[in-house]
């Protein structure tokens, strides 16, 4: 039997752990980008969250194949480029779990990526060899879970906790022929986690065509061990209103790894209820980014940006909170969160 890493002592840390650097992924033409204007407006926003990055900690963006001229059009110069075979640009889910053995040295979980859920509209040819790819180009070793998931659908405290959801880790297209039991020996074996706590599900437009059926990280996230931010829709005409309440005061009722009963802060939704299309919105400040030194926040030119802005601020004292247009990234099914992946330092 293949030795998994929590035998051999490696766990994932919390976001918060200091970084190495960055990984994200340059948007490339495909399904998810739709027309030159699309895919051009969607590099800006991109950019935009990697030229902010990279004034805290060093970013390596991966571009499609032949792209790295274009890409160099629109980031910073000390943002860092490697080409590789890709399809889409979201680096949380195609990327690796980073880990850290017990005399610090530094591994990487791969988990199964097959276009969330295997999705009709997805390509993942390339996508799913991203994970080894990275594991390659930092030289580390490798870890191949057999569970279908993706960074998005985890959160961990690096005290021994996990966040998911049911219709992520359970649902139709990932691993529906698992028990839930089968699913927490494996993200337990892979992320170095003894409590796994489990949530219903996600947002409601994470379920639409091109949602990613209900990932943790647009709805709860760790702040510190014993701490999380949920996701809350203030407005009882909007249908995460029920939702969110559920989600609270289950997180509310729910003990960690050691045992402590989690403190919840609420973060309210922005005050915009639908999107152009006359649609429910999905707007997120659950879907920040925590790197060295800064929050990196999804804004949304919303009255609530503010207040998002000083409740983190006010979790993470040591940090700035850095206000980012997110808008045109959750256009595309996605947050900050999202087109992000965290490399801790090792030592």
């Amino acid at each position: 039997m293949t030795e998994t890493p929590a035998a051999l002592g490696y766990r994932m840390p919390a976001e918060w752990h200091p970084h190495e650097r960055t990984w994200m992924a340059f948007p490339t033409d495909n399904p998810t980008f739709d027309s030159p204007e699309h895919l051009h407006s969607s590099r800006l926003a991109w950019a935009r969250v990697a030229d902010t990055i990279v004034r805290y900690e060093p970013v390596t963006l991966i571009v499609n194949t032949g792209e790295t001229e274009t890409a160099r059009g629109y980031v910073s110069p000390e943002v860092e480029i490697v080409e590789r075979p890709l399809d889409d640009a979201w680096m949380r889910d195609i990327g690796p779990s980073f880990l850290l053995g017990p005399d610090g040295e530094l591994a990487a979980t791969d988990w199964i990526f097959n276009g969330w859920g295997a999705q009709g509209w997805a390509r993942w040819d390339k996508d799913q060899h991203i994970a080894e790819e990275i594991a390659g180009l930092t030289g580390v070793r490798r870890f191949a879970s057999r569970l279908i998931n993706e960074g998005g659908g985890i959160h961990v405290d690096g005290e021994g906790t996990v966040l998911v959801t049911d219709t992520v880790q359970l649902g139709e297209g990932r691993n529906s022929d698992w028990t839930r039991e089968e699913v927490e020996a494996e993200l337990n074996a892979f992320l170095g986690t003894t409590k796994v706590i489990w949530v219903p599900r996600g947002l409601t437009r994470d379920y639409d065509e091109f949602g990613t059926r209900g990932h943790i990280d647009i709805v709860a996230s760790f702040v510190r061990p014993g701490v999380v931010v949920a996701h809350t829709q203030p407005d009882p005409a909007h249908p995460d209103h029920e939702v969110c309440q559920e989600i609270v005061a289950l997180l509310r009722a729910a003990t960690d790894a050691a045992g402590r009963t989690l403190e919840v802060i609420e973060l309210p939704a922005p005050t915009v209820l639908l999107d152009e299309d006359g649609e429910p919105v999905d707007y997120s400040y659950i879907n920040h980014y925590v790197a060295n030194d800064a929050v990196i926040l999804c804004a949304f030119d919303d009255p609530r940006d503010t207040e998002a802005q000083a409740i983190l601020a006010k979790a993470y004292p040591t940090r700035t909170v850095e206000l980012v247009d997110a808008r045109e990234i959750f256009a595309n099914g996605g947050g900050i969160h999202c087109i992000t992946q965290q490399q801790p330092k090792a030592g």
